[in-house]
Formats: structure tokens, C-alpha cells, sequence
């Protein structure tokens, strides 16, 4: 009888072919959209307490509103309902499966560590789950004051009603991209733990760095008062400076190690990049 094998075995030092790449990335890939799965069937089960949670900044301003004035959520359609559903559950599934494709994204990117650096995957882990779910929390928490400024240019005898389908899009993406903002520097990390990036280089990089934080806010804050954008550029700001500092240390002590690493002597103008075969197998 035939035997068939779903994973080929690794080269020892991770070197892959593009086919077996493709195959990897696949592999986690169903493996990520699974757990996401499972997780949105927990969110669907809570959806309407979920909701009430995303919409209370426009019924906190509908409280301000004369009497006859409306501000608040509409489901225009027959089907609005089951998509608001649908919506909120996968939401909760990937805040839910966080720590699964965050795994499957690091493993997909760093296949071939020692084993004294894979000990470092645990560490990404534990830092990269509270990141995220952190920067979802500060995005979540600013929404109010942000839903309040945009909603206060309407007088208060006008009515704002809003279609539910465009303002849970708003909402979602604003909490989910801030919460993926916030995993930049594990990932900064773990590219010099890679031996892709040299702290040096980042540390170079500092200026720019800086500016696309604030840049970053800017374009996703909805509020146009600049203190927002300052609450939410500061820790990116502060973030991406603890990345350079941990990988500067780790740059020192592989140097200590092995004072004859040709990667920690690249130039500045210059990024190392994982080898990758070009045949399939």
C-alpha cells in the first residue's frame, strides 16, 4: 500500500525549496483560517453583547442629542443582521486565534533556528499575544473619545443614522490595524533573531522609524484632535525603541560568541536575506 507524506523533512540548517515554501505557507495558512474558525463560532454565540459593546460610543452621543434628533446605528436591510453577525464573529475569531497565527506567522518565517533560538519562539509568543490584544484594547479605549469629536460637528437638533455595515467596517479595521501596529517590534526582533536584521541598522533607521509611527496614527485616527494620534504614536514610538535595545543586546552577546558573524558586519545600506532554492522538487 502506498504511503503518503504531508511534510517533507527539513534540510537541518532550513533551507526549503520554493514548492516546499509554498506548501508551508499553505499548510499554516489552513491551519490559521481553522483556528480563526473556532473562534468565530464563540463570537457568534456572543455577537449581540459584542455589538452593544462596538456601538455604545454613538448611543453615549445619542444621550446629547434635543428631543427628535437621532444619532444612532441603522440596519437598513433584511440582511444586515446576519452580516453584522458574520462580521463580528470572525472578529472575535482572529483576536480569539491570535496566538495560533501569530505561531504560524513566525514558524512560516523562521524555519530554521537552533535550539537555543527556538527557545526564543516562546518568548515571541508571550510577547506578541499581549501586543496585540493591547493594541486592540488602546484603539478600543480611544474609539469614544474619537467616535465623540467626528459625531460633535452635527448639530444638536440634526440626526446622524448610520449604516451598520459601514461603521462596524470602520470600527473593526481601525482596532484590528492598530493591534497589528503594535506587533512591529516582536517582529523586528524576530527578523534579528533571524539573522536578517542587525540592531545597528534599526538604530540607524530611528528617524524615519519615528515619522511613520506618527505618520501611521495620523492616517488611522478618525479623530482629528492631534492629542489622539499623540496617545497612539507614543507606545508604537516607544515600542520600536524596546526592539532596537533587545536587539542590540542580542547582536552583543552573538558577538561575544562568535566575534566572526558576517552578518553583524553588514553594511547599513544592506538587509541579509533568507536563501531560497529556485527548483522545485
Amino acid at each position: 500500500m502506498a504511503r503518503f507524506r504531508f511534510r517533507r523533512n527539513r534540510d537541518p540548517e532550513g533551507h526549503m525549496s520554493l514548492g516546499d515554501h509554498l506548501r508551508e505557507l499553505r499548510r499554516r495558512t489552513v491551519i490559521s483560517a481553522l483556528a480563526i474558525v473556532v473562534g468565530a463560532v464563540f463570537g457568534w454565540t456572543r455577537w449581540v453583547a459584542i455589538y452593544d459593546a462596538l456601538t455604545s460610543p454613538v448611543t453615549e452621543v445619542a444621550r446629547t442629542k434635543t428631543a427628535g434628533a437621532l444619532t444612532t446605528v441603522s440596519f437598513s436591510t433584511p440582511t444586515d443582521s446576519f452580516s453584522v453577525m458574520i462580521t463580528v464573529g470572525l472578529f472575535v475569531g482572529v483576536v480569539v486565534a491570535s496566538p495560533v497565527w501569530l505561531w504560524q506567522i513566525w514558524a512560516f518565517i523562521v524555519p530554521g533556528l537552533t535550539r537555543k533560538e527556538k527557545r526564543i519562539t516562546v518568548a515571541f509568543i508571550g510577547a506578541a499575544v499581549p501586543l496585540f490584544l493591547g493594541g486592540c484594547w488602546l484603539a478600543y479605549a480611544v474609539l469614544p473619545r474619537a467616535m465623540g469629536a467626528l459625531l460633535s460637528f452635527t448639530p444638536t437638533s440634526g440626526s446622524n443614522i448610520i449604516d451598520v455595515s459601514l461603521y462596524l467596517s470602520f470600527v473593526l479595521k481601525f482596532i484590528l490595524v492598530f493591534g497589528l501596529g503594535f506587533l512591529l517590534p516582536v517582529f523586528l526582533v524576530g527578523l534579528n533573531v533571524a539573522h536578517i536584521l542587525p540592531g545597528r541598522l534599526m538604530l540607524r533607521a530611528w528617524r524615519g522609524a519615528v515619522f511613520m509611527c506618527f505618520l501611521f496614527t495620523a492616517v488611522m485616527t478618525p479623530d482629528p484632535n492631534p492629542w489622539t494620534m499623540v496617545i497612539l504614536a507614543v507606545p508604537l514610538v516607544m515600542l520600536y525603541f524596546a526592539a532596537v535595545g533587545v536587539s542590540l543586546l542580542l547582536d552583543r552577546r552573538r558577538a561575544r560568541s562568535d566575534p566572526s558573524a558576517e552578518w553583524l558586519r553588514v553594511a547599513d545600506d544592506e538587509v541579509l536575506l533568507p536563501c531560497i532554492d529556485d527548483g522545485f522538487p
